[in-house]
């Protein structure tokens, strides 16, 4: 594998496959995927390995190109064979400050001298995640959105010692897996997207637990009067109220500001299972990819 083009990703899940996918079928980059268990890598190969078969399908990747996509994807559960020869790791792992930071220590020790450490953390501070590097210069935010094979976005955030090096190199990478990118100047909680969406997703559930309006009717007056492509409960549940939960509760303990509450019924969902579509159940049902069904 030339380590040149040699890139990692950190993690299997919504975001990893995704982000290993582009990195392969954009970038055209040999990649490391891990994970901490053969079931969780089996299930991102496989979305994958579907998500290809769709291309091919459409017509917007020929069958030799998605077969050599997928060749170019090299999953394993060895942390130091993933990060060997890589050029950039992109850590996409579970949004928890503490699982992050253990696992940058562990990067310290394994990861080469210039090897770029890039996290999609969607509002975990970088300044702290380089803390527990030898090198927080190389240390970056990198923040896709979902799903990484069809979002134009990547939000670079700089860390308070973030080199010029690393953000360019950076914007580089994602220039070449077909990306717009923007930069996040100052590392602040949220970062720009997430600190203006996730409030807003908050209130659509402070609707709903108000007996305001129905989930359907909220998302079809945010689709038609706002013109998003996709109402508030709806993203959430691709999203995923835990992850969205684990972002209010950052702001709350970063800005110490009440607007940034989680509503309660958001932490009643979470407690209950009823996170969304990897759940397969959240403001609506998802018994397959495409239900609408409200819960």
């Amino acid at each position: 594998m030339d380590s040149g083009n040699k890139v990692t990703v950190l993690g299997a899940g919504l975001m990893g496959h995704g982000i290993a996918q582009v990195a392969s079928q954009v970038g055209k980059f040999e990649v490391s995927i891990l994970d901490v268990e053969r079931s969780y890598l089996d299930r991102g190969m496989k979305m994958i390995g579907d998500s290809i078969g769709k291309f091919v399908e459409k017509g917007k990747l020929s069958k030799d190109e998605g077969e050599a996509a997928l060749g170019r994807i090299h999953p394993t559960l060895d942390l130091a064979e993933a990060v060997k020869g890589s050029s950039l790791v992109m850590e996409a792992a579970t949004e928890d400050p503490k699982l992050k930071l253990d696992l940058y220590r562990r990067l310290a020790q394994l990861a080469g001298e210039d090897t770029i450490l890039a996290s999609n953390t969607s509002s975990i501070s970088i300044t702290l995640l380089g803390s527990a590097t030898k090198k927080p210069e190389n240390v970056c935010g990198m923040h896709f959105f979902n799903p990484p094979q069809l979002m134009p976005l990547v939000e670079i955030i700089r860390g308070n010692k973030t080199s010029d090096r690393t953000v360019s190199q950076v914007k580089d990478a994602s220039v070449r897996l077909g990306k717009e990118t923007v930069l996040c100047k100052k590392d602040s909680p949220g970062f720009i997207v997430n600190r203006i969406l996730v409030p807003a997703l908050n209130e659509a559930i402070f609707l709903v637990q108000e007996g305001v309006a129905a989930p359907e009717d909220i998302d079809k007056a945010v689709k038609l009067g706002l013109n998003w492509p996709m109402g508030p409960l709806q993203l959430l549940d691709y999203v995923g109220l835990d992850t969205t939960l684990n972002i209010m509760q950052v702001f709350m303990n970063e800005f110490e500001d009440s607007k940034y509450r989680p509503s309660p019924l958001m932490k009643e969902m979470v407690r209950a299972g009823l996170v969304g579509r990897k759940s397969g159940r959240g403001f609506y049902e998802w018994g397959s990819p495409s239900a609408t069904k409200s819960k």
